[in-house]
């Protein structure tokens, strides 16, 4: 049997991916080698944050703004909580050391905020802790608020999108591992340890796990990343940190070289708020990367990271895991063909800000399966920045 296209790899991506093309009648085969959602790549903790004025860079405003919109959608249809709009609060200073992924974040996102018409506020110190006292600010800090940001939820995404596509049709094959792929001018074959498959098109979607799939002449553009999300119990009531009350935060903090990030608290009185920060210092294999998180770790981060900028945050740690980044080397996204084949895309934004956009790229995928003219512009995202490999 011959499939119109398959993907590889079902997490923020492949889900979106699949979703998009079955929904299209497209006859499409999924397959990963864990049952998403799963813990082990870079789709789970909970939450992601999303925003619609991205500092990364303007052009990805468009496939923020058309993922609310698709994530809308499907909560219509499967009755799932997906998305919430709670606000986002983006702190920084002008003479802050500490980036997000890109120099100019800050001011980054304000231009993209204006040039799309995002609605935002720039808040100065005292008004960042007159609404939300939380947070610890210097009088040198000011601040970005944007209403319409906030959090998705990815293991739900995953989920719906999987079980609507399985409504129209698509097969999906988890547990089963992909060994290697062949295009050829009419096709391309799939040999998994499982089976072999055949398809007019190919989607590679496969995360941390795509350096090995594609192979030695383009591993070397990505870089993947051990990244350690903590949920810290207020030393009070968690009532201040509701959604309703506390925003998605990026904080790009003074004297610490870098940011961190958090969340409200979604899990209840006992289930603490969420906050991370980065780090690419050492390199690691989605096979070989450590998944538990030390007592080191947890004391270090909170001594460092949250005790200095959130004091009401006691050193009760209530939850740990673990996610992947695959990074580039300007840390943006390769979502293009395969120099080697018109017949085969790859799909690798899971750079850290990747799933805010991915419902949108599940559908510029899917146009792209399908020879439809598409209305997401994915130009910046190719290979040839890079000289073509």
């Amino acid at each position: 049997m011959k499939y119109d296209v398959i993907v590889l790899g079902l997490g923020a991506m492949g889900s979106a991916a699949i979703y998009q093309l079955a929904k299209r009648g497209a006859h499409v085969l999924g397959i990963d080698r864990y049952a998403p959602p799963h813990g082990f790549g870079s789709t789970h903790g909970g939450t992601r944050v999303t925003r619609l004025a991205i500092g990364e860079g303007e052009h990805y405003t468009p496939l923020a703004k058309r993922s609310h919109e698709i994530w809308r959608e499907i909560e219509y249809q499967t009755g799932a909580n997906l998305l919430c709009t709670n606000g986002g609060l983006i702190i920084s200073s002008k003479v802050n050391p500490a980036s997000t992924h890109v120099k100019g974040f800050f001011q980054n996102t304000v231009d993209a905020a204006r040039k799309h018409g995002v609605a935002h506020e720039l808040l100065d110190a005292a008004e960042i802790r007159r609404r939300y006292p939380m947070f610890n600010v210097r009088d040198d800090e000011f601040g970005y608020f944007e209403p319409s940001a906030g959090f998705v939820r990815p293991e739900a995404c995953v989920h719906g999108q999987l079980e609507l596509a399985k409504k129209h049709e698509a097969v999906l094959r988890t547990g089963e591992t992909v060994l290697s792929y062949e295009p050829r001018a009419d096709g391309v074959s799939i040999v998994t340890d499982k089976g072999s498959y055949e398809a007019d098109r190919l989607i590679i979607a496969a995360g941390a796990w795509a350096p090995e799939l594609l192979g030695p002449d383009f591993a070397h553009l990505f870089k993947i990343y051990r990244q350690v999300l903590l949920w810290f119990q207020p030393r009070g009531s968690i009532t201040a940190y509701r959604p309703d009350r506390f925003p998605i935060f990026i904080w790009e903090l003074p004297d610490a070289g870098q940011g961190i990030y958090g969340f409200p608290a979604i899990d209840g009185t006992t289930g603490g708020i969420k906050v991370a920060s980065e780090s690419f210092v050492e390199t690691t294999n989605p096979d070989d990367a450590l998944r538990e998180v030390s007592s080191e770790e947890i004391a270090e981060t909170h001594a460092r990271y949250i005790a200095p900028f959130f004091p009401d945050l006691s050193d009760v740690c209530v939850k740990s895991a673990v996610c992947l980044y695959t990074v580039t080397p300007d840390f943006g996204f390769i979502i293009d063909q395969h120099p080697g084949s018109d017949r085969v895309m790859v799909a690798s934004p899971c750079s850290g800000h990747g799933f805010k956009h991915s419902a949108a790229i599940g559908e510029a995928l899917a146009d792209w399966a399908t020879k439809t003219q598409s209305r997401h512009d994915l130009s910046p995202f190719g290979f040839a920045r890079f000289g073509g490999r």
